[in-house]
Formats: C-alpha cells, structure tokens, sequence
C-alpha cells in the first residue's frame, strides 16, 4: 500500500517523501482513509511507529483542500480549521514542524501556529493577528490566548488529542474540558495514544462520536500497557548509591554514543550530568526549570550527536522523536507502567534495534515489586542480572506490590476528584 492508494494527493506525497516518509506504516494505513473520510478516530499504536503523520497528512490534505477551494479575496482573515492538542512544548513543537514541512509545497501556505507555556504570550499573540489555519497548542497556553480574544474555537472543524491518555488523565483534565467545551459539537475528534489504560475508556467516550477504534499494540496479551518489541530490555540489580558509577561503567564499556538517562527529578537530572561531566563524560540536563531556548538547545544537540549523555525528567519521554538513539537508561524506575513504556520508546522506533536498561536499587524494598508490576502491565518478563564488580551487598526483602508503590498510590489532585464526586 502506498500514500496515494489511501487517499493522499501527489503534492503532498512528494512533501512526504522529503519529509522522510517513504511508505506508509501499519498505523497510517488503518487511519489517514477515515480520517480523511471525516470519521472520529480512537487509535493507539507502540512508540516509533508514525502516530504524529497518521494524522498530521491527512488533516493538511484537508486543511489545503478548504484553502484551494476559497479564494483570498472571499477570505478576508484566516478561521481557525484544525486544532492539536499536546501536553508538552516539545511535542508541539516537533509536530509543528512536520506540519509546516509537509504544507511547504504549497502555492499558499497555510498559517500554522505555535503555543505553548514557559515563554512570553506576547509572540505568540503577534502570531494570530489575521487568524491561522492550525494551531498546535498545549492546553494551558492555548486557553489563556482564548482569555486574551487571540483565537475562536468556535469553527474548528478537527481537533486531535496527541499522546491523549496523558491529556485525559488529572493533570490536564479540567484544562481539556474547558477546551472542548469551547469546540462546536459537530467536529472531528482525533484521540492518539501508546498506551491506552482501562480508565481512559469512559472518559474518552465524553469526547469522541461514534469513533472507529484501531488498536495496534504488539503484545498479544490483554494488558494495558504493552511495551514495544523491537529492541532488548536490561534490569540490572545494583546498591542505590553505586547507581551513578555502573551509569558511568556501562556507558564506557558499552561505547554508547548517545544515551538518554531517566530520572526522577529535576534536582536529580542536574546532579546525574554534573557528577557524569566531572569523570570526563559529557553530558547536560534537560527538565521543566529550564528556558525554553535552553530545552530547545540541548535536545538539538542531542539529536545531532553532538552531545553524548542526556540526564532528563519525564519531560522527554513522551512523543519526542531521536532519530536513532541506541540506549535508554531508567536511572529512576518511572511512577507508572505507562510511563516506563514511553521511556523506553524513544529507543528501537520505527524498526530499528534499541536498548532500554533500568537500574533496581536492591536496598530499597520497594523497588522489586514497583518492576514487577510494569513488567505484569506490560506482559513481559525481564530477567534480572548483575554487572561484574557492582554486584548488590544486600537484597532487601520485596514488599507487597499493592502496598505503597509509586505507581498505585492516588495522586492528590485524584483525592480531591474523588472528594468532590461525592453527595
């Protein structure tokens, strides 16, 4: 199957093609037909696996096809058509990008806009003075330019949730909710996602009309959060404090050209690259405290293979895409089971062979039984090893994998939900 036999125009299969994308993936093919056919989609597929022009091809088709068909004369100012909603800026930024090479081939091209947090709204105010044809928006910064009278949500006639089980989740809930609220009721509604937990099935209901439901997953387990296949995954058991050296052993030993390292924090992604700089490693942080000049900075040189080791938060685990990247390492085992499959994700992407490594501190008691259950979400068993010369002094006795992990525990905003659903 080919871009052109599922729909796609020969201009914009040529952007393609400079843009990359050769053939269509298993996720393209099942979802730019109905898509483009106006049809409420609900597809979830494994990381690497061509999501973002799954849906960025056809909404640009149908973008430039309503721009064709209306001449400037008759369009007076730009009405805002699509809308893509991601949690984070880098995210909105890379499918921004896409969109905009993609519609480049165009005699006139559409306005696409970009909005996110952490930067001067001033800019980006600037930037809708006329309208825009596509705004690809974090939710937050996305209402306070509808505050400001910058935008209408009013005549968007698709809308796309990108990684939507993190946009449907508590954090970003009510910030969604005021979103759709301010859509028309008829529309297109495009939910994207890695993993899809069961708890995310009710709410997007609320949001989607009859949708088709495609779902990719690789593992042929009923399990929520399948982890994707084509790459080795490592679960090394070591001394919390010895932690920092294996990092530093297995990043020479191995001759990693590029690794990116997951911790908890931002305090501990600073830590990490400082101690790993000092011992002739260069590395640097990546973490929500930053500029966004400084975010965008660091993970270019990182693309580029111009820095060895990034140290990061959970800010880049999520639809970030490096071309290649050999390793990840789980210096930190991530909160939940669906976090460690988008960790791991951003190695072995499109086919190509990865290496996710997670460090298990053996004198924390928790930390056995937190992997035990992402390996049960996951459906997959990762045998435990133990690096020459690192080998744990001790092993904690496991505690019950229901009692008191990370990944189980109610978050307070859950708490306050659930406090206020009561009579």
């Amino acid at each position: 199957m080919s871009y052109l036999t599922l729909g796609i125009t020969p201009a914009l299969v040529l952007a393609a093609s400079r843009c990359g994308l050769h053939e269509p993936t298993a996720i393209q093919c099942k979802a730019i037909g109905p898509v483009l056919a106006g049809r409420d989609v609900w597809a979830c597929a494994p990381t690497g696996s061509g999501k973002t022009a799954a849906y960025v091809l056809p909404l640009m088709q149908v973008l430039l096809a309503e721009m064709n068909n209306t001449t400037a004369s008759r369009r007076p100012a730009r009405v805002l058509r699509g809308l893509v909603l991601a949690p984070t800026r880098e995210l909105a930024q890379q499918v921004s990008a896409l969109a905009r090479d993609l519609a480049a081939t165009a005699i006139d091209r559409l306005k696409i806009v970009t909005a996110f947090g952490g930067v001067s709204i001033n800019p980006q105010l600037m930037g809708l003075r006329g309208g825009a044809d596509l705004i690809v928006a974090t939710p937050g910064r996305l209402l306070d330019l509808v505050d400001h009278n910058a935008v209408s949500l009013m005549q968007v006639g698709t809308v796309v949730l990108d990684e939507a089980d993190r946009l449907l989740d508590a954090a970003f809930a009510d910030e969604v909710d005021r979103v759709i609220a301010l859509l028309p009721q008829r529309r297109q509604t495009l939910m994207f996602s890695a993993t899809a937990p069961a708890a995310l099935n009710e709410r997007a209901l609320t949001v989607l009309h009859e949708p088709l439901r495609i779902d990719l997953q690789a593992s042929p387990l009923a399990v929520e959060n399948p982890a994707p296949a084509p790459f080795q995954q490592r679960a090394v058991q070591v001394d919390d404090k010895r932690r920092l050296q294996l990092l530093r052993h297995l990043i020479e030993q191995g001759q990693w050209s590029r690794t990116l390292v997951f911790v908890a924090t931002r305090y501990a992604a600073v830590h990490v690259a400082d101690k790993l700089c000092r011992n002739g490693i260069e590395a640097r942080s990546l973490h929500g405290d930053l500029t966004q000049g400084a975010r965008n900075r660091v993970l270019a040189d990182f693309k580029s293979s111009q820095l060895k080791v990034l140290v990061t938060t959970d800010v880049a685990a999520r639809g970030i895409d490096i071309p290649l990247l050999p390793v990840v390492v789980n210096f930190d085992l991530p909160r939940s089971a669906s976090d460690y499959v988008h960790r791991i994700g951003r190695t072995g992407r499109a086919g190509q062979s990865g290496l996710a490594v997670s460090f298990i501190a053996t004198d924390s008691p928790g930390a056995e039984a937190h992997f035990r259950l992402i390996e049960k979400r996951q459906g997959q068993r990762v045998a435990r090893e133990q690096v020459e010369g690192f080998e744990p002094t001790c092993i904690a006795a496991p505690v019950d994998a229901n009692g008191g992990v990370k990944g189980l525990r109610k978050s307070k905003k859950d708490k306050l939900r659930e406090a206020k659903a009561l009579p």
